[in-house]
């Protein structure tokens, strides 16, 4: 008797410490079943990781709590109420906060409308017009709590990615919130700003909130949270302490099999010179007079710290930023590549770094996003031939393996890394001689990633030259030749990635800072 009452009492105690619970969860789209009987439990005061490959449903899980889809069947308690909020709005207004993988901002705006967008604090119970005066003081007493370094009234077009990403989590943490979803929040954060982030969910965790951390960075998931959740498939796999699990764990539950390596064999042969970049200086940014050489058949890493000049030395080798003075050689011929157009037709390709803002055409399907850099491919006198758009588009869904109901679905309906794949498949299209990406694996879960890798190899096998920013330093040093390192828009030196370390590239990343 006196057992069981320990039990009941234990019992109360462990439901007394569960903030959230999602049971049986249900959402399905036209073509696919994105949740099927999902559950999750969120204590208060923990840390609940949430993990699985692209299109596993773990951003889809989220979206139905946080009211952003409505969900087919299935029931959400908060504090053991149960909830079915309609709209993102009234999920806020019940302790609930989602930093989203794709920030969706007022750019125009300055940080501080961005903070209180929809909630601007009033003059007076009387007056209804803005105060700014309390705006500012609201912002600014947000940000020394969290010690983000960020000026109030700056337009938030004016900064990079990363610093909007900390307004973001900045202004979820604002509304007092009992649940915050963080989905990939560290996806463009440096190392240093990823520390920062961690300092921010062990103080909300110390309040007693709970927090669910989405990401495919395993490192930081065995490192911040307490249990972890995978997901494949649009199904529950398995829920485990963090304690208990180690990165082969995770890898075998999320991808259903075992992945040894996490990077393949390097069996690329670097021959001569392909592209020749001389004293490239921008107009309107940090650059300045970058000089390097990349070899047929070579990966070219570019490292640095956020702001070095990483995206900006790809951004004018493509032409869509202004180059004040260099020269770019391709086979030893100069080649001007003024704008987009002009660099497609000398043979570059550039995926950037911002998927949704510069990358996909969100409101169009599949086949238009995977065609349309290349379609002088598909032109049958001046008409476009539906077949070989729709062969060409096949071959992409199958070549990258994308996740998808079919080729005719809007690209904004499929994952983040599935997009991303989309958008690779558009540029290989084009048959580029050098191929220039800016953070290709960001957002993307490890099997994926191990795909991009090979095929990134397999086009430096071709005699393609490769050149790729990344922030994951394992990952320039298990894919590229040479790293070339960025530091204050120039050129700090360049590595041997077979012989060099992460403390010799940080190194030099801090040498103009």
């Amino acid at each position: 008797m006196e057992k069981q009452k320990t039990a009941s009492a234990a019992e109360a105690q462990n439901s007394k410490d569960v903030l959230l619970r999602m049971e049986g969860i249900v959402k399905s789209f036209p073509g696919v079943k994105a949740l099927d009987n999902v559950s999750l439990t969120v204590k208060a005061g923990t840390v609940h990781a949430l993990m699985g490959e692209n299109g596993a449903g773990k951003s889809t899980l989220m979206k139905c709590l946080f009211g952003v889809y409505n969900k087919d069947a299935g029931h959400i308690y908060l504090e053991g109420r149960e909830v079915n909020f309609k709209t993102s709005k009234e999920a806020l207004e019940n302790g609930v906060a989602m930093v989203h993988q794709e920030l969706n901002q007022a750019l125009k705006r300055n940080v501080m409308d961005n903070m209180w967008l929809g909630r601007f604090p009033k003059i007076s119970k009387w007056c209804p017009l803005t105060s700014e005066t309390k705006m500012y003081a609201a912002t600014k007493k947000v940000f020394d709590e969290l010690e983000v370094n960020v000026d109030p009234k700056t337009v938030m077009s004016r900064m990079p990615v990363s610093q909007r990403q900390m307004v973001e989590i900045a202004k979820a943490v604002s509304f007092n919130s009992k649940v915050i979803v963080f989905d990939e929040p560290t996806s463009s954060l440096t190392e240093e700003e990823v520390e920062h982030l961690f300092r921010i969910i062990n103080m909300l965790r110390a309040r007693g909130c709970g927090i669910i951390y989405i990401s495919h960075k395993m490192e930081e998931i065995l490192r911040i949270s307490d249990e972890v959740t995978i997901m494949r498939d649009g199904q529950w796999i398995a829920t485990r302490p963090a304690s208990e699990l180690t990165m082969n764990e995770i890898i075998r539950l999320m991808v259903g099999r075992e992945l040894t390596n996490r990077y393949p064999e390097k069996d690329n042969v670097v021959g001569e010179p392909l592209l020749e970049v001389k004293g490239l200086t921008a107009a309107y940014s940090l650059l300045k007079d970058v000089s390097f050489t990349a070899k047929k058949g070579e990966v070219l890493g570019i490292a640095g710290l956020d702001g070095s000049g990483r995206t900006e030395l790809l951004e004018n080798i493509f032409g869509i930023a202004t180059r004040k003075s260099g020269e770019i050689f391709l086979h030893g011929k100069r080649v001007l590549n003024r704008n987009a157009r002009e660099s497609l037709a000398n043979k570059f390709a550039l995926l950037t770094e911002e998927r949704r803002a510069t990358g996909i055409f969100a409101i169009r399907d599949i086949q238009a996003n995977t065609t349309i850099s290349s379609l002088w491919r598909y032109k049958v006198g001046p008409f476009l031939s539906n077949k070989k758009l729709s062969e060409s588009t096949e071959w992409g869904i199958k070549a990258m393996r994308t996740k998808t109901p079919s080729q005719y679905t809007q690209i904004r309906s499929l994952s983040g890394g599935n997009q991303q794949k989309v958008i690779l498949a558009r540029w290989l299209l084009t048959e580029p001689e050098v191929l220039l990406l800016d953070e290709p694996t960001r957002g993307i879960d490890v099997g994926a990633k191990y795909e991009i890798y090979q095929l990134i190899l397999n086009l430096a096998k071709q005699g393609k030259t490769v050149i790729m920013v990344s922030s994951e330093m394992p990952e320039l040093l298990g894919v590229c030749d040479r790293i070339l390192v960025m530091s204050g828009g120039r050129l700090a030196g360049e590595v041997d990635a077979k012989n060099t370390t992460q403390e010799e590239i940080m190194s030099l990343a801090a040498k103009y800072v």
